[in-house]
């Protein structure tokens, strides 16, 4: 089977569309599949070209037996509503005729922005193919949870072409039952979603994988390391994690507590102005470290912290970090509610706080790091949450639902 596969992200960017784009085309690959992924030269989230790659009209590689195109695309960073739009429609204009030169038995396109589902829908339509819609967020209800966009007709526009699309795809695959269940009840025939939730790679992230100076050269030794890896978004809700900093700093028995964050995005500059204001000694900013390099830092740390802002859009989510902290043996500490609340507690593999509430977070942090009779529960309780969710038997499950629509 020829799969043509679109996505505006791919390795080397390290974040979660990019990293489940590749982890499954790769497992198609060894399962037999030629995979062709159409992507642009990789930017994100800094806004700016990786080393060693030009924004070119069409390049294309191969990846592990993928092979890459990657198209010119409007280029800027992951901040100013207006000109990540453009970026999206660039991208989705030149993956559209791209396309064209492609054979394919079966087209899938990947949200968030589904400006990329348009691109697939209108190549299905052209090529004659069946294409499936891969929703790993409810774009555009996640532009209002976070205040990028406020209710109005540009927004009313967007839900009816969002519509359209789950309308006239052949296949839906949803990352998340919550987002199945959301779509469900706007309309979309149950029988044509399949849930196929986010997994981790067990080879790549390995607790073998450490570097026994990095605790001393980011000057952490004797600390208890809170870690964040990941982008630095309006979603994720930092500013709260920084607040939070401030008071633990006088909090009895969290002296030793210091928070890690790592990464880029479009709330880094005011993060970083946030930190200076408060005067934290308690928490470190780095910038993103390659892919090559951050399960080292993931190992360092004693928790690993996923967040998220307080919103009912957030409860249909279920963030990556999850998987990862969990192949690792590293408790989690969620601040989100919903799908991904009940799947961290039916494992046990953290412990849970309501989303930007201060004294819920000291709370729960408080009882990690005693290092109870629990914490030994925590870790066992990852690993069997990262056994169920591999990314392997995720890319397989995927590839059947991949076959079943290319059958209709």
């Amino acid at each position: 089977m020829k799969i043509l596969f679109l996505s505006d992200n791919f390795p080397p960017e390290v974040n979660a569309p990019a990293s489940r784009t590749f982890e499954h085309c790769r497992e198609w690959v060894k399962l037999g599949a030629e995979v062709t992924v159409i992507t642009s030269a990789p930017n994100f989230p800094q806004g700016r070209l990786y080393e060693g790659f030009r924004n070119k009209l069409y390049q294309t590689e191969y990846v592990e037996g993928i092979k890459v195109i990657r198209v010119w695309t409007f280029i800027t960073s992951n901040s100013g509503f207006a000109l990540r739009i453009l970026d999206y429609l660039s991208y989705a204009f030149m993956a559209f005729f791209a396309a064209f030169f492609e054979k394919a038995d079966i087209i899938i396109a990947t949200s968030p922005q589904f400006f990329t589902a348009c691109s697939g829908y209108l190549v299905s339509l052209v090529k004659r193919k069946p294409w499936v819609f891969e929703v790993r967020d409810l774009w555009p209800e996640s532009i209002k949870a976070v205040g990028a966009m406020k209710d109005s007709l540009a927004i009313r526009l967007l839900e009816k072409l969002e519509l359209f699309l789950y309308h006239r795809a052949t296949k839906i695959v949803s990352v998340t039952d919550s987002f199945k269940e959301r779509m469900i009840e706007r309309g979309v025939n149950s029988e044509k979603i399949a849930v196929i939730k986010n997994g981790v790679d067990l080879e790549r992230f390995t607790t073998s994988d450490v570097d026994p100076t990095l605790r001393t050269k980011l000057g952490l030794e004797g600390k208890f390391i809170v870690g964040y890896v990941g982008t630095h978004g309006m979603a994720h809700g930092l500013d709260f994690i920084l607040h939070s900093a401030k008071k633990i700093e006088t909090e009895p028995g969290l002296e030793q507590v210091h928070f890690l964050l790592i990464g880029d995005g479009a709330e880094k500059q005011n993060l970083l102005k946030l930190h200076q204001e408060l005067n934290l000694k308690n928490v470190t900013m780095l910038d993103p470290v390659p892919k090559e390099t951050v399960v080292k830092y993931l190992n360092l740390l004693d928790v690993a912290l996923v967040n998220l802002r307080k919103s009912d859009t957030f409860l249909t989510v279920l963030p990556s970090k999850i998987f990862e902290a969990a192949a690792l043996g590293k408790p989690i500490l969620l601040g989100v509610e919903g799908e991904s609340k009940r799947l961290v507690e039916s494992y046990q593999a953290g412990v849970c706080f309501e989303p930007e509430n201060e004294e819920a977070m000291v709370q729960v942090l408080r009882s990690v790091v005693l290092r109870g009779a629990g914490w030994e529960r925590l870790q066992e309780g990852g690993g069997r949450l990262a056994l169920e969710f591999s990314r392997g038997g995720k890319a397989r499950e995927m590839l059947e639902v991949i076959f079943r629509a290319g059958s209709k």
